[in-house]
């Protein structure tokens, strides 16, 4: 029995718990690995520059996001089709996926790191920048640009790895850029007073560091020997890959275009209150990328349920299939509900960590933490259940439930109700959007598990 064979048998039989926390722990530390780039940038520069160096990476976050959304597209999707075509049989055709996936990586973080630096002001303005957090926002994107192919390859290559059944070196190339970013931050901002660039300089040196590992790994792939041919760009297995990665890309380009309009909102509105410009988008930023720490492990665990439900779906084994969901659903409901509790009760703090600000800045941080995240304990359910439709084979649900939030009622709502309520009126879009989602999402989730129990 060939160990592709053995491990599928694994996904069949082995109980429940154990399969989520084999594939998940991997997924999460990944995506904490993304998540914590930035925060820990903004970390440091809020300590040494205030609230403007925290306004000036928020305006940055949308470049980090697309890149994010790129590596899952070709990630997810390169290893869940190597996986899959390794599992029928076609060794021939499986190691073309992980070929064409990482070209793919590498051609879309050169051209992004080139349009960043051709179009670096008008982006930036276009993300929402005032005039006097522009000049800090090109210092640091202008530097940071160098690192996108570098950071896209690492994220999705980890996801590669992983598929070649190596999640400790997956784990390492993660953390080893992360770790580096974090002693360089401190080295550059506060030892060599290098500010806003040094931070910059930081997260590049880690962002390539990482990348030289993968390329590394990727050169002595365990499970097939990837030839030269591989890497060469084919329509069928690009098309292919780009499908299962669908969904995960949508999610991330939708919370980019979230970013970008809830930016500019922040700039106008506030602009014509007490807060004027800087403060909410300072505020916003910080509570939006402590924000993204949780929702990184929510997505972990809906993509270490992955395999998990779609071998067992496969196998028409769909009560293995509803315990899956259900166990990452509740895990995900758990953490979420912890994380609802810290925003409600230590706004302040958390605010405190990313360094000094007025008065007016606090009070607006922390309104804005209790009302925007108010509903974040159903949040968590969209992701997970939109991976579930993924996984099953029905992507294109996947991808509706993965834009009901951001685009279907985020944006309109974010549209309309500053109109009324002013700057104030933002607060309230994130909780109303939490919670039509959450209908829907259970919604389809119910409809799906009684056509199961149906068929069964």
């Amino acid at each position: 029995m060939s160990k592709t064979i053995k491990r599928d048998s694994f996904l069949g039989t082995e109980k429940i718990s154990r399969l989520m926390i084999k594939f998940s722990i991997p997924s999460i530390v990944a995506m904490l690995v993304g998540a914590l780039y930035n925060i820990v940038d903004q970390l440091f520069i809020g300590n040494d520059i205030g609230p403007v160096g925290n306004a000036a990476t928020n305006v940055a976050f949308p470049l980090t996001t697309c890149c994010v959304a790129v590596s899952l597209l070709f990630g997810i999707g390169g290893a869940s089709c190597f996986n899959l075509f390794m599992g029928k049989g076609k060794k021939e055709d499986a190691p073309f996926f992980i070929g064409n996936a990482t070209s793919w990586l590498l051609i879309f973080g050169v051209a992004l790191c080139v349009l960043t630096e051709i179009f670096l002001e008008p982006l930036l303005v276009a993300f929402g920048s005032p005039v006097d957090v522009l000049p800090y926002a090109t210092t640091y994107v202008k530097i940071t640009a160098w690192g996108f192919p570098f950071f896209i390859l690492t994220t999705g290559g980890t996801h590669l790895i992983r598929a070649d059944s190596s999640p400790m070196m997956s784990l390492f190339c993660s953390l080893l850029g992360a770790v580096i970013n974090i002693i360089l931050d401190a080295l550059f901002i506060f030892g060599f007073k290098m500010g806003i660039a040094g931070a910059a300089l930081a997260t590049v040196i880690g962002q390539v560091a990482s990348g030289i590992f993968v390329i590394l790994y990727l050169r002595k792939f365990k499970t097939v020997k990837l030839e030269l041919k591989h890497f060469f760009i084919k329509q069928e297995f690009s098309v292919q890959l780009a499908k299962i990665g669908l969904a995960s890309f949508c999610n991330q380009i939708a919370m980019m275009v979230v970013q970008v309009f809830i930016n500019n909102s922040l700039r106008y509105y506030g602009s014509r209150s007490i807060y004027g410009e800087s403060i909410p988008l300072a505020a916003a930023g910080i509570t939006m990328k402590v924000f993204q720490i949780f929702f990184a492990v929510v997505i972990g665990l809906s993509q270490g349920s992955q395999p998990v439900m779609s071998f067992n779906y496969g196998a028409k084994n769909f009560l293995r299939v509803k315990k899956a969901y259900f166990f990452a659903a509740s895990c995900a409901f758990g953490i979420s509900l912890v994380a609802t509790i810290l925003f409600q009760a230590i706004p302040v703090q958390i605010l405190n960590l990313f360094g000094k600000g007025s008065k007016e800045y606090f009070e607006f941080g922390t309104k804005f933490f209790r009302t925007f995240l108010f509903f974040t304990y159903l949040n968590s359910f969209q992701p997970i259940t939109a991976t579930f439709f993924t996984s099953i084979g029905k992507p294109y649900k996947g991808i509706f439930l993965s834009l009901t939030r951001q685009i279907i009622f985020f944006i309109p709502l974010l549209l309309l109700l500053p109109i009324h309520f002013g700057i104030h009126g933002i607060f309230y879009v994130g909780p109303i959007a939490d919670f039509l989602t959450f209908i829907i999402t259970i919604f389809m989730a119910v409809l799906e598990f009684r056509k199961m129990k149906t068929v069964n």
